[in-house]
């Protein structure tokens, strides 16, 4: 493997971005679409795929955090039913009586207490309480494309492509 090609597993290891990583591994590259085309390559050579899944598996052993632990942490926001969070008179829990799995969607918990008069004379009234939740949308977006569901790439090759004079003389005899 060269420089560069190492220069460029590291770099994809970063962000997985192989557009990114092919233009800092070969800074000559300008163009992000040859930048796309030529990472997109580089990851089909097989010592290539061979140091990235190594450094990958190191990388786990190291941190012991695994892509599947990610994975089910993103679940856990995603699917979560608020309705555990509350009891069957729809009071909100005690943080103690709540699954574990719901806890991790939770950012914050907040618990105001409120009063009625000032000073000596003032009495409890009662507790306003506020749940955050992390963002289950964005945890939603994470696992589709991690599954394939969403396609964000746009496909700019048209066919039949018209000149600007062209396109001007078909509306000006009203072709469109």
């Amino acid at each position: 493997m060269t420089e560069a090609q190492k220069r460029f597993c590291n770099e994809y290891l970063v962000d997985l971005n192989a557009t990114r990583a092919y233009k800092v591994a070969y800074k000559r590259c300008k163009k992000d679409e040859t930048a796309r085309v030529n990472g997109s390559r580089l990851l089909t050579i097989a010592n290539i795929q061979n140091y990235i899944n190594k450094k990958i598996e190191e990388r786990e052993k190291r941190t012991e955090v695994t892509q599947d632990m990610v994975i089910q942490e993103l679940a856990k926001i995603a699917f979560l039913d608020i309705s555990k969070l509350y009891d069957q008179n729809g009071n909100l829990k005690n943080i103690q009586d709540i699954d574990k799995d719901t806890v991790k969607a939770i950012s914050s918990l907040e618990t105001l207490e409120e009063y009625d008069g000032y000073g000596e004379n003032r009495e409890k009234v009662g507790d306003t309480q506020k749940v955050k939740l992390l963002d289950k949308t964005k945890a939603l977006e994470l696992l589709g494309r991690h599954l394939g569901i969403f396609n964000d790439k746009i496909n700019a090759n048209i066919e039949g492509k018209l000149t600007v004079e062209d396109y001007l003389k078909k509306v000006e005899g009203n072709e469109y």
